[in-house]
């Protein structure tokens, strides 16, 4: 996965390519190709489902197009697209969540969540993958997406700081209560 530490000699190249009229198409199809499967990873831990994440991923290259005028240069392009496909997953499971809610009463906010990886015909795990995917999906969204990019993607807490805006202390309590969490439910405790 890219990293979001120092823009690095390529983000600078597609960076001013990004910033040209004359090739701004043609940087931003590499940028797609680039960064499609990082951030589809990112946002299915999140959503779950893969055609929901398709829609979402779609959604986050449409608002990167019509961002490119504002994006700064000041963090790598990763950065900047992680931070678009984050809020734009959270969106979806927002609006998901709302009509699901109007439609038949939901107790659990996380339930929509299990009941569309197991309803995926993408999902393949086993049992036990299931039951850790289920747990995860039980734990709290800021807990879930710090336990997400510390446990899948072995991202330092000063790189998840930087993507969400969070200190690495309160990154790291939460890091903390998800294992927790997913100790207790994964081992059956009290």
């Amino acid at each position: 996965m890219p990293s979001s530490s120092s823009i690095d000699f390529d983000d600078v190249r597609l960076i001013k390519r990004l910033k040209s009229t004359a090739t701004r198409k043609d940087a931003f199809g590499e940028l797609v190709e680039l960064y499609s499967k990082p951030l589809y990873n990112q946002i299915r831990r999140l959503v779950l489902n893969h055609s929901d994440t398709a829609d979402v991923l779609q959604e986050v290259f449409v608002k990167a197009w019509k961002g490119l005028d504002g994006y700064r240069g000041d963090s790598k392009l990763f950065t900047w697209l992680y931070r678009i496909a984050h809020h734009e997953a959270l969106s979806f499971l927002r609006k998901k969540q709302k009509k699901q809610l109007h439609e038949v009463e939901i107790t659990d906010e996380n339930q929509y969540l299990l009941d569309r990886l197991l309803a995926d015909p993408y999902f393949d795990g086993d049992k036990l993958e299931l039951k850790f995917q289920q747990a995860i999906a039980h734990l709290p969204p800021k807990q879930r997406q710090v336990f997400l990019l510390r446990y899948y993607d072995e991202m330092p807490y000063n790189e998840i700081s930087e993507l969400t805006k969070t200190s690495e202390g309160s990154l790291k309590a939460s890091f903390f209560h998800a294992m927790k969490k997913l100790k207790k439910e994964l081992l059956g405790e009290e």
